[in-house]
């Protein structure tokens, strides 16, 4: 099940730590612009977990950049829970939310090296296409930009 959870919450915290490490291995560290537990009083991002009877599987985030347009953030899921849909579960879950706020747009900025491929395929089957830098980030060679249009 797809909730809204708390970025603090300890076993989230491990979650987006790992996300963290996991980025921080394939990213110079100007590079990762990963979420943390303190984002959690930010009033542009929605939060969200996937369980499985209590089981955390994966974490991402919606940031509300205007009216018009959002950004997925930090989405990772527990290594035993890859190739099971978490990814796909939580993109659709935050592309649902974001069409029903009224966004006609979400965007993403992810890893350009090989660890993030499967990331990066993910997020084109889900609609995604290349994009320029959005939202205060600069273009590098370490980083994509990708977006969707909605309805």
């Amino acid at each position: 099940m797809i909730e809204i959870d708390d970025p603090r919450r300890d076993d989230v915290r491990q979650l987006l730590e790992q996300h963290r490490t996991f980025a921080s291995g394939a990213m110079p560290p100007e590079g990762v612009h990963v979420l943390d537990a303190d984002d959690a009083g930010d009033e542009t991002l929605t939060f969200v977990s996937l369980r499985v009877d209590g089981e955390l599987l994966g974490i991402a985030a919606l940031r509300q950049l205007d009216a018009d347009h959002a950004e997925l953030k930090s989405m990772h899921t527990s290594a035993a829970a890859r190739g099971r849909g978490v990814g796909r579960a939580l993109v659709e879950h935050l592309v649902a939310v974001a069409a029903a706020r009224g966004v006609r747009r979400v965007s993403l900025e992810c890893g350009s090296d090989e660890a993030f491929v499967p990331a990066r395929s993910l997020y084109a089957s889900a609609g995604f296409e290349p994009c320029g830098p959005f939202g205060g980030y600069e273009a590098t060679p370490e980083n994509v930009f990708m977006t969707r249009l909605l309805g």
